[in-house]
C-alpha cells in the first residue's frame, strides 16, 4: 500500500454490535450520530474525559451507555473510535488495549498518521486486537459534540491508512463502515497521508491564520469594511489553536515541506508583480482558477 487507491467494492454495509467512542467532540458526537441513523451500530457506548461532559452525554438518544473510564467503554466493542486530540491518541490507544477482545477494531479521526500509526502499532502486537488510522475530512471550525450532525460525513474524503502487514479483512471492515457512514473512502500509506494533508488542509489553515494575524495588526474598523471573500477565506482560522498545534507539531517536517512550497509561490507572484511581467502574473492566475474551478464540491 505504498501509493494510494480509492477503496474497493465490499459487501454492503456493517452492523456492529457495540460501537465505542472515545472523546466524543464534533467529530465523535457526528460518528455516532451517522452509526445510529445508518443502524451501523447496535450499541453505542462513549466515555468523555471531563464528568460534566458524561453528565450531558447521558440524554443524548445516540448514546446508549456513558463511562467513567475509557478501559471500561472499550470491554466489549467491536470498533473503538479515539476522537481525542492527536497527542493523546497513542496514550488512549495503549491504555485500553489489555481490554479489548481479539477481534477488535481501533481506530481515530486525526489529522497525523505516520509516526502516530508506528507508535501506536507497536503496541497492538499481530494477532490480537488491530489499529487503524482513519481521517475523515470533515472538520469544522465549530468543536463540542453539541456541534455534532448525522450527515456531516455525506459526501466527504476519508482516508483509511494501513500498513502492508495489516489484515485486510479488517481494512474491509473499516471502509465499510466509513462509507456506511456517507465517506469516500481512499487507502493509503500513513506517510502518504500526511504529505498530502500537509498541503489540503494544513497549509491552508496556515495560510489562513497568518492573513489573520496579519490583519490583527492593523487598524481594526477594517474587519468592518471587508467583503465576503475574507470571510471565506480566513473560515478555517477560527479553529481551536491549542488543537492545531498539537497538529501542525504532529506532522511538522510534512508542513514545513508544504510552507516551503508556498513561499516559492509567493515570491515568484511578488517577482511578477514588483517586474511588471503581466504575462507571469496572468499565468499564475490562470493556473489558480482552473485548480480551484476544478475543486470537487461538498454536499
Amino acid at each position: 500500500m505504498a501509493g494510494h487507491c480509492p477503496a474497493a467494492p465490499f459487501a454492503g454495509p456493517v452492523v456492529l454490535d457495540q460501537l465505542t467512542i472515545l472523546a466524543p467532540g464534533l467529530l465523535g458526537a457526528s460518528v455516532a450520530m451517522a452509526a445510529r441513523q445508518s443502524g451501523s451500530a447496535r450499541r453505542i457506548v462513549v466515555w468523555a474525559r471531563r464528568p460534566e461532559v458524561r453528565v450531558q452525554l447521558e440524554s443524548l438518544p445516540w448514546c446508549d451507555a456513558v463511562c467513567p473510564t475509557p478501559e471500561e467503554a472499550a470491554r466489549g466493542a467491536a470498533l473503538v473510535v479515539i476522537c481525542a486530540p492527536v497527542e493523546n491518541i497513542p496514550t488512549l490507544a495503549a491504555q485500553i488495549r489489555p481490554h479489548l477482545s481479539a477481534s477488535a477494531i481501533v481506530t481515530d479521526v486525526g489529522s497525523v498518521k505516520g509516526e502516530l500509526c508506528r507508535r501506536i502499532q507497536s503496541d497492538y502486537p499481530a494477532g490480537g486486537p488491530v489499529f487503524i488510522g482513519s481521517h475523515p475530512m470533515a472538520g469544522s471550525e465549530k468543536t463540542g459534540h453539541e456541534a455534532g450532525s448525522a450527515t456531516l460525513f455525506k459526501g466527504r474524503a476519508c482516508f483509511v491508512t494501513p500498513f502492508d502487514e495489516t489484515p485486510p479483512a479488517t481494512v474491509e471492515t473499516l471502509v465499510r463502515f466509513w462509507h456506511a457512514l456517507g465517506c469516500e473512502i481512499t487507502t493509503m500509506h500513513p506517510d502518504r497521508h500526511d504529505e498530502i494533508v500537509a498541503h489540503v488542509s494544513h497549509l491552508p489553515h496556515l495560510a489562513a491564520a497568518c492573513l489573520c494575524s496579519l490583519l490583527a495588526t492593523k487598524n481594526p474598523d477594517w474587519r468592518n469594511l471587508a467583503g465576503p471573500g475574507l470571510r471565506d477565506t480566513t473560515r478555517v482560522a477560527s479553529g481551536d489553536p491549542r488543537l492545531w498545534r498539537g497538529i501542525l507539531n504532529a506532522n511538522r517536517d510534512e508542513v514545513l515541506r508544504a510552507l516551503r512550497t508556498y513561499q516559492d509561490e509567493l515570491q515568484a507572484l511578488h517577482a511578477a508583480l514588483a517586474n511588471r511581467n503581466d504575462l507571469e502574473l496572468l499565468a499564475i492566475l490562470e493556473r489558480s482558477k482552473t485548480w480551484r474551478d476544478k475543486l470537487r464540491p461538498i454536499p
